[in-house]
């Protein structure tokens, strides 16, 4: 890409790709120049149905010509039916929905009403995560983006993330000990509480993280650190919601249901749509002491439609099943790359939201940031899109989500590919 393409855009995280994409189409994008490039990160982990799915198409194409946006106190029938139908795709007592636009704004409506309804202001989440750029959501967000903006919201309290690959508290076998380390951090934050608890916010795999997979039953254990101390749970399924890890929630795994689901990515396949999902009780509560999260596009019917077309081929395409058989073949791909290069220190993560761990040696797993780029360049030559975490220190995590329509040959090419840019990586 010329230095003219980009010389009046502000850099906001990371280089730009190297090419202008003049369309999409499935599991590829296209250069200006007409070169195919296979995407496995979904866009930004969010085009589930693949590129200009046929139905997302005609849905925007018949809806934008009659009904496109509203004065955000007018309803729709989209929007209507959208609600109740993400409602009866989850457990009771989940059944009240916002509908918005992005992860972080859903995440911020999510962080407003628990601190509304328990009438306290203190938010836990993991040492690894991201919620957001907005200001809420950017407090409660550890990975990355906190030095040089000044004082974050009061009460923003961090936990240890229980990373199964890089544990800190350890069994006998030297397996991690999420127990202990989840007790530990309920100490530290205990301590350093004014007694003001609000809520905890956590994805179920952290992926800018490093696709780190809470172990099973530690949702479970966190919810009920939660109740002890009467606060809400906020699970942020921005990238995990709506079948990508083989089930239609990620948090249906441990059995616990959240005080307080966000959706966003998944939602729109693509478009800028997000949920708020409570129950009727703490809505209740909200309303009686007069929550305000009134947005420009707060309930637009334009994509509120595409969330209910979304919806629809899920459910007609069996795309849960789906995700559960393309993951099992992309796990064991990802598997076998591992026995080949010992580059490899780790593969992780359900369904088909998988990722990698490159190190420079097995035993001290000493991290490969400079690997990981070269693969990733390297990937890129050679046709295939790669996602790489792209923080201090992560920057060989790999984070893998192809669309839920991928076929399986894509699949294995895609894994064809970047096992050739491992191994050439790694010879040199």
């Amino acid at each position: 890409m010329s230095s003219t393409s980009t010389r009046h855009l502000i850099r906001y995280g990371g280089a730009f790709s190297p090419d202008l994409i003049a369309r999409a189409e499935g599991s590829y994008v296209y250069t200006t120049s007409g070169r195919g490039l296979l995407d496995f990160t979904s866009g930004q982990m969010s085009a589930i149905l693949g590129h200009s799915h046929p139905d997302v198409v005609a849905t925007v194409q018949r809806r934008v010509a009659t009904l496109d946006h509203l004065f955000s106190g007018m309803l729709s029938e989209p929007v209507v039916e959208l609600a109740g139908r993400l409602a009866e795709s989850l457990p009771d007592p989940l059944d009240k929905v916002l509908l918005l636009t992005t992860g972080a704004e859903s995440n911020e409506a999510a962080v407003r009403m628990a601190k509304l309804v328990t009438g306290k202001h203190e938010i836990v989440s993991f040492t690894r995560s991201w919620h957001g750029m907005t200001h809420a959501a950017a407090a409660a967000t550890y990975s990355s983006g906190r030095k040089g903006y000044g004082p974050v919201a009061a009460g923003n309290l961090a936990l240890p993330t229980p990373n199964a690959y890089r544990p800190d508290f350890t069994n006998a076998d030297g397996s991690l000990d999420w127990r202990r380390q989840l007790d530990f951090g309920f100490e530290m934050i205990d301590a350093q509480s004014v007694g003001s608890l609000a809520a905890c916010i956590v994805e179920p795999i952290l992926s800018s993280g490093g696709v780190i997979d809470l172990p099973p039953g530690y949702l479970a254990a966190l919810k009920q650190k939660c109740v002890e101390r009467e606060m809400l749970l906020i699970v942020d399924e921005a990238q995990t919601g709506l079948c990508r890890t083989g089930t239609w929630y990620a948090f249906e795994r441990d059995g616990v249901v959240p005080d307080i689901l966000t959706l966003s990515k998944t939602l729109g396949a693509g478009l800028p749509l997000a949920a708020t999902i409570t129950s009727s009780e703490i809505e209740a509560i909200a309303h009686e002491r007069g929550f305000l999260f009134f947005t420009t596009h707060v309930s637009d019917p334009l994509v509120a439609a595409v969330g209910n077309t979304v919806l629809d081929v899920l459910v007609r395409d069996g795309l849960d099943a789906r995700a559960r058989g393309a993951g099992d073949l992309l796990r064991d791909g990802l598997i076998a790359i591992a026995d080949r290069h010992r580059v490899v220190g780790d593969v992780r993560g359900r369904g088909l939201m998988q990722g990698i761990e490159l190190v420079t040696d097995r035993e001290t797993k000493t991290g490969a940031d400079e690997l990981g780029a070269a693969v990733t360049r390297r990937c890129y030559e050679l046709g295939l899109h790669m996602n790489v975490v792209q923080l201090p220190g992560m920057g060989g995590i790999f984070r893998i989500a192809p669309p839920l329509t991928a076929s399986d040959d894509e699949l294995r090419l895609g894994l064809e590919m970047l096992d050739q840019a491992i191994g050439e990586c790694a010879a040199t």
